[in-house]
């Protein structure tokens, strides 16, 4: 059954496209395109105070790697202008008395417009903005402090913060490892429904039937190629998140390819259960789609924390094999933990994958009497 299999596979080269391309592809893509950094937003200065303390203030902006200083203004028209055809994103105002008020030691205000159109980047943006300018105004307050006659000048309370496990703050950090889960439900979604539906429509499931094979024997036969071509697929993410994309893999290599290897047998298990039921390719894939690929890509933690989810939908996640596997990759990759922090996970992702395989099998051995 798995040479049957096999040989199958290579007489189709859109299956094996299908089965390598697009995984590869998809991990390119998100991995150059999808990028959760916010830096270089295009902003405008419109100075109406010219003095030193005002350049000092927009200094610290244009010397920040996360805002880019693209021109100058001379009014709100022009700011509004900008902000609607997307030349910038923000904008700057310092008021014509900035420097006056600073130099009485009063509360100086400066305006910060920002587009909210997108809103991820703007909340980011502005957080940008805010730990500048309390950067500044804390310059001032210790200037003002020695200018009073103290030798040195401190702040009562000073934060230093400190990233673990991501010190640069990247998001190809967990963008790269995190699409590995998506990649593996791609042969789940997408290739072995469709093998399996198909011996159901041309007629050649009731010739293997007929043979002396056993259920079991037929559904793993099924499944073995297709975990291999998974298998691949999980060496090559490895590799290429490791020597093209440069994300660190901190955690044991030999760990996180046991438990691809569970979690990929899981969508497979799913897949060829659908199959069964189904007997349809059309149906089989979307019913596919909709169970494991979907799921993968949004209720997995890979986009959006789940934590910031509403509790009916994070309640929904306890129930896909993705949510355990993405914190199984955060942890190796960024985290560098093992097994002792990650049993739930894995214990997870095992019974997971012998109830679905249980229930293929079951299934198949239903049709078969």
């Amino acid at each position: 059954m798995i040479r049957k299999e096999f040989q199958h596979i290579g007489r189709d080269p859109r299956s094996l496209g299908l089965a390598f391309g697009l995984p590869m592809i998809l991990l390119l893509i998100f991995g150059y395109a999808l990028s959760l950094d916010v830096e270089q937003v295009p902003l405008i200065i419109w100075d109406q105070s010219r003095t030193p303390e005002s350049m000092r203030l927009i200094s610290l902006f244009s010397g920040s790697r996360y805002f880019t200083v693209v021109g100058g203004t001379a009014g709100y028209k022009e700011i509004d202008r900008a902000l609607e055809s997307r030349e910038a994103m923000a904008a700057l105002i310092v008021p014509i008395d900035f420097a006056a008020k600073v130099a009485l030691g009063k509360e100086a205000e400066a305006q910060f417009f920002l587009d909210g159109s997108d809103a991820n980047t703007a909340t980011i943006a502005l957080g940008y903005a805010e730990a500048i300018a309390s950067a500044y105004s804390q310059s001032l307050s210790l200037a003002a402090i020695k200018k009073a006659g103290h030798r040195k000048g401190n702040l009562p309370v000073e934060m230093r913060a400190r990233v673990w496990f991501n010190d640069d703050l990247e998001s190809k950090n967990f963008i790269v490892p995190g699409i590995m889960a998506v990649i593996l439900m791609i042969n789940a979604a997408l290739l072995i429904p469709l093998s399996v539906a198909r011996e159901w429509e041309t007629g050649t499931m009731e010739q293997l039937v007929s043979t002396p094979i056993k259920g079991p024997e037929l559904v793993l036969g099924k499944l073995f190629p297709y975990f291999c071509i998974g298998m691949v697929n999980v060496l090559i993410t490895i590799a290429i998140g490791r020597y093209v994309f440069l994300v660190p893999l901190k955690g044991s290599v030999v760990l996180l390819i046991a438990i691809a290897a569970i979690y990929l047998t899981a969508g497979l298990s799913l897949g060829i259960l659908l199959s069964i039921v189904t007997k349809s390719q059309l149906a089989a894939s979307q019913a596919s789609l909709i169970l494991s690929f979907l799921p993968a890509f949004m209720l997995s933690g890979f986009i959006s924390p789940i934590s910031q989810m509403p509790w009916p939908i994070r309640t929904i996640t306890y129930l896909f094999p993705a949510r355990y596997f993405v914190t199984v990759l955060k942890g190796l990759y960024m985290k560098g933990i093992g097994i002792s922090h990650l049993y739930f996970e894995c214990g997870m992702l095992c019974v997971y994958t012998l109830c679905l395989l249980a229930l293929a099998v079951k299934n198949f051995q239903k049709k078969l009497a």
